[in-house]
């Protein structure tokens, strides 16, 4: 999760996470208590990372959380539709996520990972600072970018009475002035849907639904049955581009149009372009694909969570929350986390079962001696550190 920023060509390559710096190593160097190699690496430790974290850490796995510090959510006085948690303030959900996640044994880093590729034991996820951590298995929880609209003070409100999900703020704004941003095909979808919470919705007209001229486009304006839609719940429909947004006590005010006019509002519905933050995947030739619906791009994924680019399942890789799942809520990424981590903890059984079945069968190999003296004996073993053959 991010704060909001407008389109840019350069990658961003930062995880997802919480607002307050997290405990965990230092340095590349392992302590003694901290594994070599992680059972499972999470990057971003938002409500998926997290959830995926306590449920791995009660399977008794060697879990790191690698978390940015830049929640998606930040800006938001609470978190909503999240049962026995509604309104909760977002860096207090974290705060007792990672609580939890630590109660279990979860490592929890501050820092940017910018790197990961495959390695002997499964990853290495290279962060910012140098540090390198390995893991079996990799959980992408890094959350999404929401590239706004380009109008003057619609970032600085975001979050706040700039909005997109009336199942996030629509009980906020209801019986308000609300106006709707309307950049696409998607906007006059939002003007209807958050006419359930207010009947004073004004529709904007913008760029993506106008003629270079500033007309109505033919082609990309509403459809003759939407026009009907609208005229129908009273919502009204302003042709011509806004130029900024108005604010006054901090709060807002009104839309200014390229024409001077000010039409009052006291919230702004935006319909912003999704990204899934995902620049450290290159290494393992990992990248977001379009999103079905025309939104954004996210990581695809099969129903257990494994990221599949092209159709084809990445060995070892799985994604939960808003980098897989653009449209999900917090309540929904934090279910995704469980799901996802159940089908890594089943990946990882399955592979020690393999392995203990290949050792029962050769109980008297070179391999199998081999490890059972690093077992009983770790660095105090003799003899060569590879078997030969």
């Amino acid at each position: 999760m991010t704060s909001p920023r407008t389109p840019s060509n350069s990658p961003d390559t930062s995880a997802s996470g919480s607002a307050a710096p997290l405990d965990g190593p230092s340095s590349a160097s392992p302590s003694p208590s901290i594994p070599a190699v992680y059972d499972v690496v999470i990057i971003g430790g938002g409500a998926a990372g997290l959830s995926a974290a306590v449920v791995l850490g009660r399977a008794r796995r060697s879990v790191i959380v690698v978390d940015g510090g830049q929640p998606r959510n930040a800006p938001a006085a609470g978190v909503h539709s999240f049962l026995t948690r509604d309104g909760i303030s977002p860096a207090e959900l974290l705060r007792l996520g990672r609580e939890e996640a630590r109660s279990y044994g979860a490592v929890l880093v501050d820092g940017l990972a910018v790197d990961t590729r495959r390695s002997a034991d499964g990853f290495v996820v290279v962060l910012a600072d140098g540090m390198t951590i390995t893991g079996r298995r990799l959980i992408i929880a890094t959350g999404l970018v929401d590239e706004l609209p380009d109008v003057a003070g619609l970032a600085g409100r975001w979050g706040r009475d700039v909005l997109h999900c009336p199942y996030c703020h629509g009980w906020e704004v209801r019986d308000q002035a609300i106006g709707v941003l309307g950049t696409g095909p998607m906007s006059v979808h939002q003007a209807l849907l958050f006419r359930q919470w207010s009947s004073d919705v004004t529709l904007f007209l913008q760029h993506g639904m106008l003629d270079p001229d500033g007309a109505l486009s033919e082609e990309n304006g509403p459809t003759p049955a939407e026009w009907e839609q609208l005229a129908a719940r009273g919502i009204g429909v302003v042709i011509g581009p806004v130029e900024s947004l108005e604010v006054r006590d901090d709060a807002l005010v009104g839309a200014r149009l390229a024409s001077g006019h000010l039409i009052p509002l006291t919230a702004m519905v935006v319909a912003p372009t999704f990204t899934a933050r995902t620049g450290f995947l290159e290494g393992l030739g990992v990248a977001p694909v379009p999103h079905p619906m025309g939104v954004g791009q996210h990581l695809d994924t099969d129903e257990t969570g494994r990221v599949r680019p092209d159709g084809v399942s990445v060995p070892g890789v799985w994604a939960a929350g808003n980098s897989t799942n653009l449209m999900a809520q917090v309540v929904v990424s934090a279910a995704a986390g469980l799901g996802v981590a159940t089908a890594v903890n089943a990946d990882l059984i399955m592979e020690e079962i393999n392995t203990a079945v290949a050792a029962y069968r050769t109980p008297f190999s070179a391999a199998a001696e081999a490890a059972q003296s690093v077992t009983v004996l770790g660095d105090r073993r003799h003899g060569l550190s590879q078997p030969l053959g």
